[in-house]
């Protein structure tokens, strides 16, 4: 006779779906070593990072921001060269900002390997960014039509990435996102650039942002993506709560290598999914994923 031994709160009798299952999007090629302490592996080293995040589930992978000059062109492409023939389940992703020069790598590495790789293109959207960078609306809106345009027209898909989401005020991203759906966009990501928000805020932002996809009729064609950081040591609930508020896609970098004190966690999250009931994925792989890209970016893991 089957026997209860353990009561879980988790569920507390609410009655809730089991949790959907989300993307994970992969960043400790790109974002990840960004962090002035993270080695850039050599390709090899890469290349065998990317064969463990496929066996770990991982949908998406961003394999380099190929404006950065001709080495992230190269290894940009060695990958995507490798996804492609090895057959491997993730999709590649690059890097750019809202600049043409940041985009037209990306275009001929899809056309040279036949791939078509979702460009994601960044811009500061904040009070605070628009001032650093001396831009105001009709400045971000410009270059946003631009670059979206060009991915589009390229047969590439655009995730459009507004930097600093959680500190940007709604009515000025609303002009945003409406611009660079008009443009072909086909997902937004809602960035935590600084670690700012706490999972009250996420809520707050993702209703907003799928509240104004539903009343733009887009809902099924534009997808939402999270994006965090770990200044505040709220990313890994900040990503859930995205996750359980609607979200499509989750960033994180392995071991929450990143600038500062880092990125949401892959390899927490990924746990954090399978514990909440996400069995889709294989978790057997984790542990040496986990070590390979310590080694490889040569960073410690914590004792504990």
């Amino acid at each position: 006779m089957e026997t209860d031994v353990m009561y879980d709160w988790n569920l507390g009798g609410s009655g809730e779906e089991p949790l959907r299952r989300v993307e994970i999007h992969e960043e400790i090629l790109r974002d990840g070593i960004q962090c002035p302490s993270a080695h850039d592996p050599d390709i090899d080293d890469k290349l065998e990072i990317v064969r463990l995040l496929a066996a770990c589930g991982v949908d998406t992978i961003d394999v380099g921001l190929p404006g950065a000059g001709p080495r992230a062109v190269a290894d940009s492409q060695r990958i995507v060269e490798l996804l492609r023939d090895e057959k491997l389940a993730p999709r590649p992703t690059c890097a750019a900002r809202t600049h043409a020069a940041d985009i037209r790598p990306i275009i001929e590495i899809a056309e040279r390997t036949g791939v078509p790789i979702e460009v994601m293109a960044f811009i500061g959207s904040s009070p605070i960014r628009m001032y650093a960078e001396g831009w105001g609306e009709d400045r971000l809106e410009d270059l946003t039509r631009k670059a979206i345009r060009m991915c589009a027209e390229a047969g590439l898909p655009p995730t459009y990435v507004t930097e600093d989401t959680v500190r940007s005020r709604p009515e000025t991203l609303r002009r945003l996102f409406v611009a660079a759906i008009e443009e072909g966009a086909t997902c937004l990501t809602l960035c935590d650039t600084v670690g700012h928000v706490t999972p009250a805020g996420v809520r707050s932002l993702v209703r907003w942002t799928l509240a104004l996809l539903d009343e733009l009729g887009v809902r099924d064609r534009v997808t939402v993506d999270w994006h965090g950081h770990q200044d505040r040591g709220l990313s890994l609930p900040n990503a859930l709560a995205a996750i359980e508020e609607g979200v499509d896609r989750v960033h994180g970098t392995v071991l929450g290598v990143g600038e500062r004190v880092g990125n949401t966690s892959t390899d927490q999250l990924l746990v954090n999914l399978r514990l909440m009931g996400d069995t889709t994925r294989d978790m057997r792989p984790l542990h040496k994923l986990v070590r390979k890209v310590a080694e490889a970016v040569r960073w410690d893991i914590p004792l504990n």
